[in-house]
């Protein structure tokens, strides 16, 4: 079965990685709950998409450069008045939940990765009891390999469409098993069957992400992908639903 993973706590359903989102997709019937860390200028470690607080609430300014207070004050655009969380508070959250983690390392500001971040990630991750729960992801090779230095726990290389087209399928494959990356995921509307079966070829599993809609759910679903990552949740736990009816006449 394909798994699900709720992006960003659901950012067309909820507001982009606000508290009500990851709240009530700790509720759902799914299998992952995907978000994005950064660090605090003073060692805090938050819950949030983009390296700056511009795009999404109502205050500015690159995480890295901000305090935990600083950044906790913003309010979240589109997010019934939510703050972000801290990692911690998501571990919390999520303890007896039966959706996992699925925990992207960002680069900072200015795309690159923030020195010796992932270390801190997997302790507090290990502390707040959910690192056994916990697989990772990243769009940088170098933090995929830094993950894997740091902790056992399973990790994907997400592959962007400009790179996927630029240095091709073979490529793409040749460089994860350099790196020893056992699993890729690319965006929905660069999937199909024979990219899905070249990949699984070399014995890595393949996934999709921005499975936003209808259509892209059900292709991704069709595909039979290891795990679709999509903002709208509840939809795609609807039409897998529909979907394994469906396989099951």
């Amino acid at each position: 079965m394909t798994r699900i993973a709720s992006h960003r706590g659901g950012t067309l359903e909820y507001g982009d990685s606000t508290p009500q989102g990851f709240a009530a997709t700790a509720k759902m019937a799914l299998e992952e709950v995907e978000f994005d860390v950064h660090p605090t200028a003073d060692g805090a470690i938050i819950v949030h998409h983009d390296a700056t607080l511009d795009r999404t609430t109502d205050r500015s300014g690159a995480i890295a450069s901000l305090s935990e207070a600083e950044v906790r004050a913003a309010v979240i655009d589109y997010g019934a008045g939510g703050h972000p969380l801290t990692l911690e508070e998501l571990c919390t959250l999520y303890r007896d939940s039966s959706v996992n983690f699925r925990c992207e390392i960002k680069p900072g500001a200015d795309g690159l990765p923030y020195a010796d971040f992932v270390p801190r990630v997997v302790e507090t991750l290990a502390r707040g009891g959910m690192l056994p729960r916990t697989g990772f992801s990243s769009f940088l090779v170098e933090s995929v390999d830094t993950i894997a230095a740091a902790s056992e726990r399973p990790r994907l290389w997400l592959v962007s469409p400009p790179v996927l087209r630029q240095i091709g399928a073979d490529a793409v494959i040749e460089i994860a098993r350099l790196h020893h990356i056992p699993e890729i995921g690319v965006h929905v509307d660069t999937a199909d069957a024979a990219l899905m079966a070249k990949t699984k070829a070399a014995e890595l599993d393949f996934g999709c992400w921005a499975a936003h809609t209808a259509h892209q759910i059900k292709k991704a679903l069709d595909l039979g992908v290891k795990v679709l990552t999509t903002d709208r949740p509840t939809l795609a736990i609807a039409i897998r639903e529909h979907h394994q009816k469906e396989q099951g006449r």
